[in-house]
């Protein structure tokens, strides 16, 4: 059997306060790869941990002007170019009779954009984390405050992490290895 090699720590905080402090200090610290788990969003988190913004906003912009601009050429190609049909007098393209279809279009690639970006920046679906081994780690759902950080940070040194982690408020700090259950 193939020996299991190390993925990080995890260490477990009292509360959400001791949390946004100990994300702050390993901001401070350097580290860059590691995550803060909790059972709801505690505020000002983003900043603690020097997140920057989320690009989903540019990606649903995306969507909504692709949805818009090929709305409108789908209904100006058609109606003017491959199939012009004049009726009543009325030119073969005007932006009234295109409006619900380009607004639909756009909502609707808009929506996309949201949902898949989300899902794929997220790395979602993950079926399995090197986390769910830890049998304490199963209380971030529940009542559970959760730093962990990922032996790939640059920073990352098992014994001087490990310190950080328990100066900075961390407690039952657990060697987290890969592989599945």
């Amino acid at each position: 059997m193939a020996e299991n090699r190390i993925w990080g720590l995890v260490a477990r905080f009292e509360n959400p306060a001791t949390l946004l402090h100990a994300a702050t200090g390993l901001r401070d610290a350097g580290y860059k790869r590691y995550e803060v788990w909790s059972p709801f969003p505690v505020h000002g988190m983003d900043n603690a941990m020097g997140l920057k913004r989320s690009i989903v906003p540019w990606i649903v912009l995306g969507g909504g002007l692709t949805g818009m601009v090929g709305a409108l050429l789908l209904q100006w190609w058609t109606g003017a170019v491959d199939y012009p049909v004049m009726i009543g007098g009325k030119p073969f393209f005007a932006f009234e009779f295109a409006t619900p279809v380009t607004f639909e279009l756009s909502v609707l690639l808009s929506a996309f954009g949201a949902v898949f970006g989300m899902i794929a920046l997220n790395k979602l679906p993950q079926p399995f984390h090197p986390l769910d081994n830890i049998a304490m780690f199963r209380r971030v759902t529940d009542d559970g405050f959760f730093i962990s950080i990922e032996v790939r940070d640059p920073n990352f040194s098992l014994v001087r992490s490990r310190e950080l982690l328990e100066s900075l408020g961390g407690l039952n700090v657990t060697v987290v290895e890969e592989g599945e259950a």
